[in-house]
């Protein structure tokens, strides 16, 4: 009987998320008994999609969700052996006990990280592949602008259009990450937007207008790609990242949807599952002959979860927000 360390979320955060907002608890976890595995967690996931959750959704004194990669160390269920490495839901904590629901085997790729599986190869690195290709219906040679184009879905989301010949921006808030989006990854345009104010900038990068706005934020950046849409052009919706703590996104030039006929479309990964084989023989590729690039920020042990949560939400991290849970 393992004892497992995990982070529960004992007070909602009234806007930016605290760490007195979070507890850390140890507490004994049973043993695999009969139809049952106990799984020990190596890596978490720290996304932004967690934020809203903390406000509404996510139980009090309990420990979190959040995704996974953990290891199957015993097992009394026919379906997994030990070793086994399984992708789940239980994310805020080191052991957990599981009769397989919601577990889902994962087969690493022996020419890539183990890393890459959490994202770029993982759900991040799907969520652009299919936002982009399916919601967005990318065309070779369009004029795209991704925001928060340093995170771990923008920067994929944005070197999908470049590898289909696009003409693409980026946005993202600090010169660093600037300089890696624009010698590394190769965008035609990059943004500062806490050093330019991001409508001027936008129109001055994009003097044929947009046809695909790859959306992470809302607010002043849909307003301003708003006003660069051309006919027909699409904005798939990611996220929200401008409203997540204060509960609003205010955008004040809808109406352009209308003038120039603008479909504008949330969604999530499961939209799209139909694309999930192709999209792991893509970019495995992509990965191998280093079309795609990718960052990483690994914080370690659990008790660092509420850090690198808080640290996300001010854009703390290059790239893929980790923390290594074990060896």
């Amino acid at each position: 009987m393992p004892k497992s360390r995990e982070i529960h979320l004992t007070r909602r955060p009234a806007g930016m998320p605290q760490e007195s907002d979070f507890t850390l608890v140890e507490r004994d976890v049973a043993d695999a008994g009969d139809g049952e595995v106990l799984v020990q967690n190596l890596y978490m996931s720290v996304d932004p999609a967690m934020r809203p959750r903390l406000t509404a959704g996510q139980a009090l004194d309990e420990a979190m969700m959040g995704g996974a990669l953990g290891r199957v160390v015993q097992s009394k269920h026919e379906g997994f052996a030990v070793g086994d490495l399984v992708t789940n839901r239980l994310g805020f904590r080191e052991y957990f006990t599981s009769d397989g629901k919601g577990l889902t085997k994962l087969t690493p790729d022996p020419d890539l990280p183990l890393t890459v599986h959490m994202h770029a190869l993982g759900m991040t690195g799907f969520t652009a592949y299919g936002g982009l290709l399916h919601i967005g219906a990318l065309k070779d040679g369009e004029q795209v602008f991704v925001s928060t184009a340093g995170g771990a879905v923008g920067s994929v989301a944005a070197q999908i259009a470049k590898i289909k010949d696009c003409y693409v921006v980026g946005s993202t808030g600090s010169d660093e990450k600037a300089r890696w989006l624009s010698d590394e990854v190769g965008l035609d345009a990059v943004i500062n937007y806490k050093t330019q104010p991001i409508r001027g900038a936008l129109e001055a990068a994009t003097p044929k207008g947009l046809d695909v706005y790859f959306d992470n934020v809302g607010g002043d950046h849909l307003e301003a790609a708003l006003r660069r849409m051309n006919t027909l052009g699409r904005i798939p919706v990611c996220g929200f990242i401008s409203g997540y703590n204060s509960g609003r996104s205010a955008v004040s030039n809808l109406s352009n949807i209308i003038y120039s006929r603008v479909m504008l479309r949330g969604f999530v990964g499961t939209d799209f599952m139909h694309m999930y084989g192709d999209f792991q023989r893509d970019m495995a590729g992509w990965l191998k002959d280093g079309r795609v690039k990718y960052q990483e920020t690994i914080r370690e042990g659990i008790s660092q979860a509420p850090q690198a949560l808080i640290g996300l939400m001010h854009g703390d991290n290059a790239g893929k927000m980790l923390v290594r849970v074990s060896s």
